[in-house]
């Protein structure tokens, strides 16, 4: 939804692009405490079905809910109240700050409901019923893309985009014509993500209300298991604080690069819209990856929990790598997706070719992450990310950015040592074999 929320605005100029970017960096670091608490509850959930403990997977889930709620409803709340103090420490741009506090402000109210989804997506994907991911996620991204239509730009306005940028297609513009649409730019595509954000929680519950779900694994019958909560709080604890810690580091990273210039800013959050989207389906294989090991390791058969993380790395790296490939062949092609900034563009292409290069290293190192995660051991990744996020990007871009005023383009060379790095301590830690003998 965020890919879709700076896509969309992106046609409104330099510092809508960056409010809307800073704003999805903004929550995803809030909302990055959750997912320790989805890999607790998939990697529990996975572990107890390899173990035909099914009840206990609806425990697991249930657990899950309980700690979303304790974390996101007073986080949701202290953040509204500060989202102008927490905007303009990120960005300081008498057009762009008060943008993103709009944005801030909107989002974190559905903070709930995407912590919500996380647990969801977790308790799905342990008990190996992903298409159901794929239902939800079709459904809400739609819902989300006519509502920004209709929110960002107005009645009028889509009418025009279609007219002007998508004439091939503008009878759909009278999907619209039905209602009366305010254009509210940035703050539409809020709301329009907020919409969606309940709408994908709402969907996953209603999931739950299969006959062989709700049976099988007791998901609305209420127990409490005080030991599963204490090991699903030591898993999720420590990945979540650490996955905090690093979007706290790329929030930082932003501000730096809006030190050297707001155009900067924008080109550098539309490259990580377009890197998150990259990665997403390597994202799926990761979380297969996840669920099997844990299954595997739950029945005691651990060469095919060996095997399910060398086939999860060979898969993602069919995906990337060609994926990587059309981003160094054709940079300008992807970037006039989100705007038609010629500056933005020109810019971007350099970044865009280098993330493309590291595509298949990125591919390593992601799967990694998840099949030490879901073997139990959440701590360690999270903890190598952390480190290399704060010393190689943010301190690096200081150094290099601001320190010695080396430009845009120099940022980026920082990002194969980050990777390479985290790739090649992932394969040593998989290598090494202890996350074998880790009990869930």
């Amino acid at each position: 939804m965020s890919v879709v929320d700076v896509a969309m605005v992106g046609r409104l100029g330099t510092e809508a692009l960056a409010a809307t970017g800073m704003g999805s960096m903004i929550f995803w670091g809030v909302l990055s405490l959750t997912i320790g608490i989805r890999t607790a509850v998939q990697t529990v959930t996975a572990r107890r079905l390899g173990q035909g403990l099914h009840k206990e997977s609806g425990v697991a889930l249930r657990n899950g809910l309980a700690l979303a709620t304790l974390y996101s409803l007073p986080t949701s709340l202290l953040v509204w109240r500060y989202s102008d103090s927490l905007a303009r420490f990120f960005i300081k741009d008498p057009s762009a700050t008060p943008l993103t506090t709009d944005y801030v402000s909107i989002v974190f109210v559905g903070l709930l409901f995407s912590s919500y989804s996380f647990v969801f997506q977790g308790f799905f994907t342990g008990i190996e019923k992903t298409k159901i991911h794929m239902k939800v996620t079709i459904t809400s991204n739609v819902l989300n893309v006519y509502l920004n239509a209709g929110l960002i730009y107005g009645s009028s306005g889509v009418q025009e985009l279609f007219n002007e940028h998508l004439s091939t297609i503008s009878f759909l513009s009278y999907l619209w014509g039905w209602a009366n649409f305010p254009a509210l730019g940035v703050k539409g595509a809020a709301i329009g993500t907020l919409i969606s954000s309940f709408w994908m929680a709402a969907h996953y519950a209603v999931s739950l209300l299969s006959k062989q779900t709700s049976k099988r694994y007791s998901v609305f019958r209420f127990s409490f298991d005080r030991e599963m909560m204490k090991r699903q709080i030591q898993l999720a604890l420590p990945q979540g604080l650490q996955e905090s810690v690093i979007a706290l580091g790329w929030g930082v990273f932003y501000k730096i690069v809006g030190i050297i210039g707001l155009v900067e800013l924008a080109t550098t959050e539309l490259l990580f819209t377009i890197m998150h989207a990259s990665f997403m389906p390597a994202m799926g294989v990761g979380q297969a990856c996840s669920t099997l090991v844990s299954k595997y390791m739950g029945q005691g058969l651990i060469k095919k929990s060996e095997t399910s993380i060398r086939e999860s790395v060979r898969i993602a790296e069919y995906i990337m790598a060609p994926m990587g490939l059309t981003f160094i062949l054709f940079p300008e092609f992807y970037l006039h997706i989100f705007t038609n900034d010629l500056k933005i563009i020109h810019m971007g292409s350099y970044g865009l070719r280098i993330i493309g290069a590291l595509q298949f290293i990125d591919a390593i190192g992601f799967v990694l992450w998840f099949a030490l995660s879901g073997a139990g051991n959440t701590f360690f990744p999270a903890m190598v990310e952390a480190v290399l996020t704060w010393v190689v990007v943010v301190l690096g871009s200081y150094v290099v950015g601001v320190y010695y005023s080396l430009g845009f383009n120099a940022l980026w060379w920082l990002f194969p040592i980050h990777l390479g790095l985290f790739a090649t301590i992932m394969i040593w830690k998989v290598k090494q074999g202890d996350w074998k003998r880790i009990e869930v």
